[in-house]
């Protein structure tokens, strides 16, 4: 496991945080292990999730005060008959409200985007606007333009569900100058492109400044229903965040994260989003394998979409700068609370948000009394779930360095990920990370956990929260991990509630035979909730997954189905309604590195109908979607090659 959980590593003051929670934390057992018990047990008895209930449409109820554990009364709660009810009628005043909202909708031009550039005009900027490498002090951003070198530059790809996002009219794409603006060639109208200033730990170790160094933002703006978007160009060219690099992308590494960015939306999983994908028309060098064997690679510039592409990173770099800088953390913390986590600034105390924390001398945890307390707690369930939903779907980062996480708890920088093929708790998708693993499947919520003592340690060092706080920030982190995790796997076996032997056996025996983890659970749901199958038919629904297995492995998964089919039989539940239940949430179909190949080897021949079939595939990915089935597939033997199923840090 990770042993070095400890704040050597962090240029910060010392502080309790790693000394203490980590400590009470680990003895715990967080650890994702699946050799001898997969599934884990919580920290601490469960408590009530801060963003499920600030994003209630009501109040907290009051009446408990700081001096007392947080305990909500169920007494006033309405009767299941009336919550149903009104249920429906919410959703039928939905449903209008959508139709009318889609009808009066204005459908704008790239020229009447509505910008509103607040992170430049209420931050701190750098007054220099060269991209010459160099640390760049007491600022959060640097003016910059892109500067990509392009030749007739095309059209690979677009999201239509985020030119909705943005009000922008779909005709839009077919502009005859559209790839010379999302190329950088041309500026947009009414944009202020700047480069962000992050730091933040790679592997574990503290690097230093980081920053975009190859993505350029092209500003931020506000549509029809005041959201914050944030379009940014990534391989637009040098910036000072740079460093020996040239800020460019190659057209492989772009389809792979425009695909995913769109394939994790698709599943329902929080992430950046992709508006387009363009070819600069001009080549790029890399080494993808870090071997001297450098190779020309055609170009290609991603747009990346989200409400805000701020990390951890984004406040460690200027605690780590000492106090001269620790305003810049408060100013920072202010701005993205105001702006991104508005409910926490309109907190007040009459709502009573309380909490012991459960150490001897049941100290109290006030979050109203303190916004970046709350704050910090939402950010760390937000990442807690975040990773659940990743565990979910067998999604592997491969790189969650804390320049790499999102405090709005996004899936964010897609490089050398990697979705699970055969099912193996220790795969990682990046070459880089092949010695210890670090980043490998199995090991992401504990990971999740360290980058969010990172992130607490910073706020700290800010005097923003304290060591108490802190602390309780990651215990939320363990509790709601915990919970979403059970719940998603309740939900992904269609049982009636969490089983957690039943749950652990199956991941054991999955890991043994290495099978595959997607097309497993969506065969799942055609298992007969009927006891009386007779035992030689009982894996008839799974013999598509269970391939090459002995006489002792079969009847490992012969008694494994028969306690699951009595699981069933006991739940009351149809066989249809719970194969329609699990379909819902078992995709037949992610982004498998193959896939993504395959896209990449046909658009680098010109050919770009790949990329566009696959993303209208990955955005059904819980549709059976008749005549698409090759792309459910089992990967082929090729795909196992490097370069497909790993990756590299720079690809």
């Amino acid at each position: 496991m990770l042993s070095h959980l400890s704040s050597a590593t962090l240029p910060l003051k010392p502080s309790t945080v790693t000394a203490t929670a980590f400590l009470r934390l680990s003895s715990r057992n967080l650890h994702f292990s699946y050799s001898s018990c997969p599934i884990f047990s919580p920290f601490f008895r469960s408590r009530p999730s801060l963003s499920s209930k600030l994003s209630r449409s009501f109040h907290f109820r009051p009446g408990v005060s700081s001096e007392s554990a947080f305990s909500p009364s169920r007494s006033m709660e309405a009767s299941p008959s009336a919550d149903a009810a009104a249920t429906v009628e919410s959703l039928a005043d939905g449903l209008r409200n959508q139709r009318l909202g889609s009808e009066n909708r204005v459908l704008l031009r790239l020229e009447d985007l509505n910008w509103d550039h607040s992170f430049v005009h209420e931050l701190p900027g750098d007054p220099r606007t060269d991209p010459i490498p160099r640390q760049v002090l007491h600022a959060c951003y640097t003016k910059i333009s892109p500067s990509a070198e392009v030749e007739n530059p095309q059209l690979v790809a677009w999201s239509e569900s985020v030119a909705e996002l943005l009000d922008l009219d779909p005709k839009e794409f077919e502009r005859p100058d559209f790839p010379l603006i999302f190329s950088g060639a041309s500026l947009l109208v009414g944009g202020l492109p700047y480069a962000q200033c992050y730091g933040g730990h790679q592997f574990g170790m503290w690097a230093g400044q980081l920053g975009d160094g190859r993505a350029i933002t092209l500003g931020e703006l506000l549509n029809s229903k005041s959201e914050r978007w944030e379009l940014q160009l990534k391989g637009a060219g040098r910036t000072p965040y740079s460093r020996f690099a040239d800020g460019l992308a190659v057209l492989r590494s772009s389809i792979r994260e425009f695909l995913c960015s769109e394939a994790m939306h698709s599943l329902g999983i929080p992430t950046t989003r992709a508006l387009c994908l363009v070819t600069t028309g001009k080549y790029v060098t890399r080494d993808m394998f870090y071997d001297g064997n450098p190779k020309e690679e055609p170009g290609a510039i991603v747009c990346r979409v989200a409400q805000s592409f701020l990390r951890f990173g984004s406040y460690q770099i200027h605690a780590a700068r000492g106090k001269e800088d620790l305003g810049i953390v408060r100013a920072l913390a202010d701005y993205t609370i105001r702006h991104h986590f508005p409910h926490i600034e309109n907190m007040t105390r009459s709502e009573g948000l309380s909490f012991s924390t459960g150490e001897q001398d049941e100290s109290i945890v006030d979050l109203t009394s303190n916004k970046y307390a709350a704050w910090s707690v939402e950010v760390a369930e937000r990442t807690a779930s975040l990773v659940a939903s990743w565990q979910g779907v067998g999604f592997t980062h491969g790189v969650l360095n804390t320049d790499n996480m999102s405090v709005l708890g996004l899936t964010i920088d897609y490089g050398p990920f990697g979705f699970l093929d055969a099912f193996d708790p220790s795969y990682t998708p990046n070459t880089t990370d092949l010695p210890g693993r670090r980043y490998c499947f199995a090991n992401q919520p504990d990971i999740g956990l360290w980058n969010i003592a990172q992130f607490t340690s910073t706020l700290m060092s800010a005097e923003l929260i304290n060591d108490k706080e802190a602390n309780y920030a990651m215990e939320r982190y363990g509790t709601k991990f915990m919970d979403e995790y059970q719940a998603i796997m309740t939900r992904k076996l269609g049982l009636p509630k969490y089983n957690k032997q039943l749950i652990s056996k199956l991941l054991n025996n999955m890991a043994v035979d290495k099978v595959d983890y997607t097309n497993f659970f969506r065969l799942l749901s055609n298992i007969k909730a009927d006891p009386t199958i007779p035992q030689d038919e009982l894996l008839t629904p799974l013999k598509a997954v269970l391939l090459d297995i002995g006489k002792e492995r079969k009847e490992s998964w012969i008694s494994w189905v028969q306690s699951y089919i009595q699981e069933l039989a006991a739940s009351g539940i149809s066989d249809e309604e719970r194969k329609a239940s699990m379909n819902s949430v078992n995709p037949k179909y992610v982004l498998r590195n193959y896939l993504c190949q395959s896209a990449i080897d046909a658009a680098e021949q010109g050919d770009f109908g790949v990329v566009r079939r696959i993303l209208k595939i990955m955005e059904r990915p819980y549709d059976e979607q008749p005549g698409m089935e090759k792309y459910a597939r089992l990967p082929p033997a090729w795909a196992y090659r490097p370069g497909v199923c790993m990756l590299s840090c720079s690809s």
